[in-house]
């Protein structure tokens, strides 16, 4: 993908960001992942993309930010007041974060999944949703 500027945020709004800079391509798979950990952490499959730490820059709430190591050296980043998950890290490659897709404002139209991860641990309820209906809002009767 070419270089990208877009913002982000939670869903209180405490925190904000902006990137400029590559967006998955040359510097990684953008894929959706359906491994246990990430469906605990994002309460169902995650769609990441790998962007440059040097092109994220916290434009408010720093303070608010917690990180989670879910694993060895594997940190998690998420809104400390609404839960709302922001990037991953890993300590080894402090030039690189994984921005959770759900975080940005306004997506590139142009994004695409490049891959969807840990399919043997994609539970059979997601995978036979295929033919659910499909609403433009609310299921009917939800009031």
């Amino acid at each position: 993908m070419n270089e990208v500027s877009l913002t982000g945020g939670c869903l209180c709004g405490a925190v904000s960001f902006r990137y400029a800079g590559r967006l998955g391509g040359p510097i990684g798979a953008v894929t959706i992942c359906h491994c246990a950990q990430c469906r605990k952490a994002q309460g169902y499959a995650v769609a990441v993309a790998p962007a440059l730490a040097a092109g994220f820059h916290i434009t408010s709430g720093a303070s608010d930010i917690r990180e989670f190591q879910s694993s060895p050296g594997k940190f998690r980043a998420f809104c400390g007041g609404c839960g709302s998950p922001l990037y991953s890290r890993l300590a080894a490659s402090p030039e690189r974060l994984r921005l959770r897709l759900g975080a940005l404002d306004d997506p590139p139209d142009t994004l695409t999944i490049d891959a969807h991860t840990f399919t043997e641990d994609q539970p059979a309820w997601s995978v036979s949703g295929g033919a659910a209906p499909r609403y433009p809002g609310r299921e009917p009767g939800r009031g």
